[in-house]
């Protein structure tokens, strides 16, 4: 024989509607049995029926809006994970979902290559600077002179002195001496240098235009005695404190 049907299961909304009619009928069958019941048992039953109702509501509540009974899921380490808000209402009224676009990655940091180290500034030397000694010019040497007599007339005479440096240097400055024998003679057309007379000395110099001995070189002073060479030949003759050659002993 074929088993008999099982009963259909009970849905926990049906237990609960059962349960809330038969509550219903109890208090309902409460209050007509206890018409002379105190005051107390009157505000109970007002009570039972005010959380009846409320049972009821949210009963109905469910039933309508399943939706709100969305558990939610609990990850392994027993804490909510963070996941997308619950989504209340109905299907209307759902927001549209966002969809997110590429997201965009932010250019690279370019840094900047760090700058070479500037050199040490250079401190001034404390100390002197080391003196640039220049080569000594090379010291005049003594000068020599030679007396001639060029031309003999007979009451007068030519002479010359010839005045010779034998050292590298330029001799600037010099001083003939030539002594005459007497004071009465006289000397004339000097050439060469600048003549003054003391007494029977006569002295001569450079000219001022530059009358120096240049090294290695010569200078000639002539110039003529009104007297017979005979008799009024210099006596004596000097370069700067040194004798000429050339004069008569």
């Amino acid at each position: 024989m074929p088993a008999p049907p099982s009963p259909p299961r009970r849905t926990l909304p049906i237990i609960l509607l059962d349960g809330l009619v038969a509550a219903a009928g109890a208090v309902r069958r409460a209050v007509v049995g206890r018409r002379d019941g105190s005051r107390l048992a009157y505000v109970a039953i007002v009570a039972a029926l005010g959380v009846l109702l409320a049972t009821a509501y949210s009963i109905v509540t469910v039933l309508r809006t399943p939706e709100r009974l969305t558990p939610v899921a609990v990850g392994p380490g027993g804490g909510v994970p963070a996941t997308e808000p619950v989504v209340t209402g109905t299907p209307e009224d759902r927001p549209a979902p966002t969809v997110a676009g590429p997201r965009m990655s932010a250019p690279p940091v370019t840094t900047a290559a760090p700058a070479a180290p500037a050199p040490p500034a250079t401190l001034p030397s404390t100390g002197a600077a080391p003196a640039t000694t220049s080569p000594a010019p090379p010291r005049p040497v003594p000068l020599g002179a030679a007396f001639a007599v060029e031309e003999n007339a007979l009451l007068s005479y030519g002479a010359a002195v010839t005045i010779d440096n034998p050292g590298p240097a330029s001799a600037r400055t010099w001083t003939l001496v030539i002594v005459l024998p007497r004071e009465s003679l006289r000397v004339t057309s000097v050439t060469g240098a600048r003549a003054t007379r003391d007494g029977a000395t006569w002295t001569f110099v450079p000219e001022e235009d530059g009358g120096g001995v240049p090294g290695h070189g010569t200078v000639r002073v002539t110039f003529r005695v009104n007297g017979s060479a005979l008799s009024a030949t210099p006596t004596a003759c000097t370069i700067d404190g040194a004798a000429c050659t050339g004069v008569p002993a």
